[in-house]
């Protein structure tokens, strides 16, 4: 490799590093900052965040000095997204359901041993003042996370809970055993469900979504706050997320009739 093409690596590898220090809870970052976050020394950082604003990777506001995301960033954001089967499978379904049920629905993909949103929709019930599209979840303390695990080998469950788990609430599963048994009723039922697992006074029901192959790929969820989502008696609002969680399956290439996994009341 020549001195010319390491230097190139190098400079895309920092360029990315800096991307990367942008959050949710970052969204905004002063130079000092990135140098503090990425270990880069003032003038490589100021040099490299010109580059990015000039070509509108990220934006700085002239008043405060403050970096944040640029339309460039969005714009290879949702060309990502476009680009995904899944997705375009999803969102129209998503959103009919979202506006059916009054609820927040929502349809992440697999992401290695994490989950990513690929979108979500709003209920009149479930309002949100942000969108979750892009954003990454653990797999144990969501109910996606759950529909996802459920289609994995035991082998594979047991390598995510062979690194620890983070606890988000006294009800969160961080035992191997325990998600084993939840992910039994998970698959004998067809759906999964998560209340104050992630976060207190919220709860989701969740399907997961098959690729021609059969495999579950990605998975669809109905989810607001306990206040409104009824899990006394989940039956209908688990139906219909099992029912967009098919359509979405079958806009993929699946078979019900291959190994579906059917609707059992509990």
């Amino acid at each position: 490799m020549t001195s010319e093409s390491v230097g190139g690596t190098q400079t895309v590898e920092r360029a990315m590093s800096l991307l990367a220090c942008f959050t949710e809870e970052s969204g905004e970052l002063r130079v000092s900052e990135l140098c503090a976050m990425t270990g880069l020394g003032q003038s490589t950082v100021s040099r490299m965040m010109s580059s990015l604003d000039r070509m509108r990777f990220v934006v700085q506001d002239e008043r405060t000095g403050l970096y944040r995301l640029g339309p460039a960033a969005v714009s290879l954001g949702t060309i990502a997204l476009n680009g995904s089967p899944v997705f375009k499978a999803a969102r129209q379904i998503t959103q009919n359901l979202a506006h059916a049920v009054g609820l927040g629905a929502n349809v992440a993909e697999l992401d290695g041993f994490s989950l990513y949103y690929l979108c979500n929709f709003e209920g009149e019930r479930a309002p949100k003042t942000f969108s979750m599209a892009g954003r990454s979840g653990p797999l144990h303390a969501t109910g996606l996370g759950k529909a996802l695990l459920s289609g994995m080998p035991p082998e594979r469950v047991d390598e995510y809970f062979a690194t620890p788990r983070q606890r988000f609430t006294p009800h969160t599963i961080v035992d191997r055993d325990a998600m084993g048994a939840a992910l039994d009723e998970v698959r004998s039922r067809g759906y999964a469900t998560e209340v104050e697992e992630l976060a207190f006074g919220r709860a989701c029901i969740a399907a997961p979504i098959r690729s021609r192959a059969g495999e579950i790929v990605a998975a669809l969820s109905v989810s607001g706050p306990l206040s409104v989502l009824d899990l006394d008696a989940p039956q209908e609002l688990a139906l219909r997320a099992i029912e967009a969680a098919d359509e979405i399956s079958v806009a993929l290439g699946y078979s019900p009739s291959h190994n579906a996994a059917a609707f059992v009341t509990p």
